[in-house]
């Protein structure tokens, strides 16, 4: 076999290994989210998504399939993926401000029973750093969707916070689980809200 198709096998086998491995530690943590989640909505809360890097696209994802659909139809669910602003509020600051952007748009837009679901691959930035902060300081809920180093996020999440850590080093692996963890938020999410789905 061909080297460079080894390689790409080696790359399935890598992701599909860290997701089995890790389904039984994630599952507690992601169907204790799914309940903040479903609890926030319905009460006619809303979520408040961000992400850093890589991760900011999945944050307008998971907001995408909390709006839209994920596999079913639905009325849709009040969620917005915050930072796509983040760049041009930070022309409106100095650099030293320029961290508190995300914490701005939390403080702005978010309320008491809120959540915010802050997702990040690697060691949380400032500006991710500092919208946790806001979010707590708003009496909001927050689910943080982490990888191995989650910084000093850990110490700094509430009874109430959610962690769910994917236990690995490598991005591109984290950033995968990171995706299959939205989809199961969703899919827990309508369940509640829904019942099962017909087979047919």
């Amino acid at each position: 076999m061909p080297m460079l198709e080894q390689r790409i096998q080696q790359q399935f086998f890598e992701s599909a290994d860290l997701l089995s491995q890790t389904a039984e530690a994630l599952s507690k943590p992601i169907a204790q989210a799914a309940q903040t989640l479903l609890g926030c909505l319905t009460a006619g809360g809303k979520v408040l998504l961000c992400g850093g890097g890589a991760a900011a696209a999945l944050a307008q994802h998971g907001a995408a399939l909390l709006v839209g659909r994920f596999e079913r139809e639905r009325p849709g669910l009040a969620a917005l993926a915050i930072g796509a602003d983040a760049a041009m509020l930070s022309g409106l600051f100095d650099a030293a401000d320029a961290s508190q952007t995300l914490a701005k748009q939390v403080s702005a837009l978010g309320a008491p029973g809120d959540v915010l679901l802050a997702i990040t691959t690697g060691s949380p930035t400032a500006a991710l750093t500092a919208a946790v902060l806001a979010a707590q300081a708003k009496d909001m809920t927050v689910v943080a969707l982490t990888g191995r180093d989650a910084g000093d996020w850990a110490a700094q999440l509430g009874e109430t916070d959610v962690h769910i850590a994917v236990p690995y080093e490598r991005a591109a692996r984290i950033h995968e689980a990171h995706t299959l963890v939205l989809h199961c938020l969703c899919d827990a999410v309508d369940l509640q809200l829904l019942g099962e789905q017909d087979p047919t």
